[in-house]
């Protein structure tokens, strides 16, 4: 199955690419906004310059670790990459500054819901603190609900939950 996004709306339609063959173009109308696209079927020129998207090899190249948002019937899996310093997390949405997006139609995932802030301890160790928002449903660690102004360290393997997505950090390489 593969998945493509409407151009108006960002509203993703899945079809199965097995039906059609390389070269063949397809038009799509968005159910959402009625936006009508054509999309040409058959391997992208951009496909051999982006990295595939495996767990352990994005953190054995990414120093500071990623997220895994595991995926459920709101959103495919996604593995996203962390940066130094605060790492704001929420649902993706055209305009939304947030630098940590998940795409999803989760509609109790916030626009910004949690943050993860990443940095080094005296010893050079890396360091993960994740906080809420704050949001509207809160943000979950081992079943348990962060309060307002809590602020909790997490390490590699943690899982987190927001709304009904549940995330896996996945620590980075220590120097």
């Amino acid at each position: 199955m593969k998945r493509v996004r409407c151009p108006k709306c960002d509203n993703f339609i899945t079809f199965d690419e097995t039906r059609y063959t390389e070269g063949q173009s397809l038009i799509f109308v968005c159910p959402e906004c009625n936006k009508q696209f054509g999309v040409r079927i058959g391997k992208s020129k951009l496909r051999d310059t982006q990295k595939e998207e495996n767990p352990e090899d994005l953190v054995e190249n990414d120093d500071l670790g990623a997220i895994i948002v595991i995926e459920n019937v709101f959103h495919y899996k996604q593995i996203i990459p962390l940066k130094m310093g605060d790492n704001v997390i929420g649902r993706y949405q055209k305009g939304n500054p947030i630098n940590t997006p998940i795409e999803t139609v989760d509609p109790s995932v916030d626009n910004t819901h949690c943050v993860i802030n990443v940095s080094r301890d005296k010893k050079g160790k890396l360091k993960y603190v994740l906080r809420d928002g704050p949001s509207n449903t809160g943000t979950f660690v081992d079943n348990e609900i962060l309060g307002d102004r809590e602020r909790r360290v997490i390490e590699d393997g943690a899982l987190f939950t927001i709304g009904a997505t549940s995330i896996i950090l996945r620590g980075g390489k220590e120097e």
